[in-house]
């Protein structure tokens, strides 16, 4: 145990009464408005229990994509068409949705250190399950059981964000979470890359040398979150904040265009090597060889968003993003009407680049959204910063479990598209139609003028901007 996770001085233990009654991993004072508390300790808890959180999430997220790779080695003896693989990435995506949602609160209830090791652990029965049943002859029903067990790494994210997001100021929270999510989000490219390793090397029939890699890096997770991260005592201390933020419109809002970001990063990462096999006629290893490359690109970039949000304001980013989304979309589906690969793989990782940035310039504007509202109700300072946090926190799970079932939509899409049509481009079409619907109601609620720009006014003189859109910095 080190000095500074035993908060040896008075401005982060905040009182040692509170800290003695829970143990020596509470925080019962926690305040990163205060410069000088942020200075003095704050920052470097802060970043201590982000790296941790970003290692805990990042195996989650591999986890939750392992069936995106365990397709590739169900060659034509396990008995599986390619909607059932569809369906089969499907289910961790589905279940990782509906998990996200007591993830958040769980955090509240638990703690975020400890919610941390219990799910890190967790992941282990997924992996050990996979271990089991890659063999052909097992049922359907079986794999579709086992790959909906991997939807424990999915819920991940939510406890993480939400828990990282009371670590940081407003001002640095569009880093913060980027950095967080993205290190989490490079889960799905590096399995994927593993997977290429091992069909290139051992061949496809040996999925289990995959399985093998990942249980002594998750109990290494488990292990490290409980020696250096910390459970924030005014977060626990406050279990209702979910409720009060699934009241909230902004809430379900920010749903619904965290759909068209996250749900299409992590659709498309489920999805990529099915469509490359499924459209373009692709073997295992040279679908392999492409799938990592749109998820790792999405991944690296979505802390930029979450920079470029911090700068110029999430929602001016965001819809730039949904404009150039509907763009990349355009000419992947020029590209599957006529088949051309080269130019189908352009538009495709594209079209990753920019759901990584709109994670990033999405995720920023929740926390300024709340601390907008809570202008509205007329609190300032820290009880203004206090009602951000604890309702952007609690938010920022219920959008990501909606967002994630954004990856189901994906698959589900191709699923009906090649059973139909035998190629992907009906299923672009409708994304094409959801990106210009996104763009539209990012502009309407968050970027239009003052007479339509939501319920929260800019008071007189606060940046100059009376005159501007409420949430025109978020």
């Amino acid at each position: 145990m080190t000095a500074e996770a035993t908060a040896k001085t008075p401005s982060e233990r905040g009182g040692e009464p509170g800290r003695a009654r829970r143990g020596r991993r509470w925080i019962e004072h926690w305040d990163p408005e205060d410069e000088g508390f942020w200075r003095e300790t704050g920052e470097r808890v802060a970043r201590r229990n982000l790296a941790f959180s970003v290692l805990s999430e990042h195996i989650g997220f591999s986890i939750w994509s392992l069936w995106s790779v365990m397709v590739l080695f169900m060659g034509p003896e396990y008995g599986v068409d390619p909607a059932g693989k569809f369906f089969l990435v499907a289910m961790p995506t589905l279940v990782g949705a509906v998990l996200r949602v007591p993830y958040t609160f769980a955090v509240a209830r638990f703690g975020g250190r400890n919610w941390t090791v219990f799910s890190a652990l967790l992941l282990l029965v997924p992996t050990a399950a996979a271990a089991v049943v890659m063999t052909p002859g097992t049922s359907y029903g079986t794999f579709l059981l086992v790959a909906g067990l991997t939807g424990v790494g999915g819920g991940n994210f939510a406890s993480s964000m939400t828990n990282i997001n009371s670590f940081y100021p407003l001002r640095k929270k569009g880093w913060a979470l980027g950095l967080n999510a993205g290190g989490g989000n490079i889960g799905v490219p590096v399995i994927q890359l593993l997977g290429l390793l091992v069909i290139g090397t051992a061949g496809a029939a040996q999925p289990r040398l995959v399985l093998a890699v990942y249980v002594p890096l998750i109990v290494l997770a488990a292990v490290l979150a409980a020696l250096f991260m910390d459970n924030l005592g005014p977060v626990a201390n406050d279990t209702g904040a979910a409720l009060d933020a699934a009241r909230e419109r902004h809430t379900w809002v920010m749903a619904l265009l965290y759909v068209g970001t996250f749900g299409s990063f992590i659709g498309y990462s489920f999805a990529f090597g099915l469509v490359l096999q499924s459209q373009f006629a692709r073997t295992p290893l040279q679908a392999a060889s492409l799938t990592f490359i749109g998820p790792l690109l999405g991944s690296l970039v979505r802390p930029v968003g979450g920079r470029l949000a911090d700068r110029f304001g999430g929602a001016r980013i965001t819809l730039g993003n949904y404009g150039a989304m509907s763009l990349a979309t355009g000419v992947v589906i020029y590209a599957s009407a006529v088949r051309s690969l080269p130019v189908f793989l352009v538009g495709f990782i594209a079209l990753f680049v920019l759901t990584g940035l709109g994670n990033g310039s999405t995720f920023k504007m929740v926390p300024g959204i709340f601390q907008a509202q809570a202008v509205r109700r007329g609190l300032e300072g820290e009880a203004a910063a206090a009602y951000g946090r604890r309702l952007s926190g609690a938010a920022m799970g219920l959008i990501g479990a909606v967002g994630a079932l954004g990856g189901l939509g994906i698959n589900l899409a191709f699923r009906q598209a090649f059973g139909t049509t035998g190629s992907g481009t009906p299923a672009f079409v409708a994304f094409l139609a959801y990106y210009a619907v996104c763009g539209v109601v990012t502009w309407a609620v968050y970027l239009r003028g003052p007479a339509g720009a939501g319920p929260v006014a800019r008071p007189e003189g606060a940046e100059g901007a009376a005159a501007r859109p409420a949430y025109a910095e978020v």
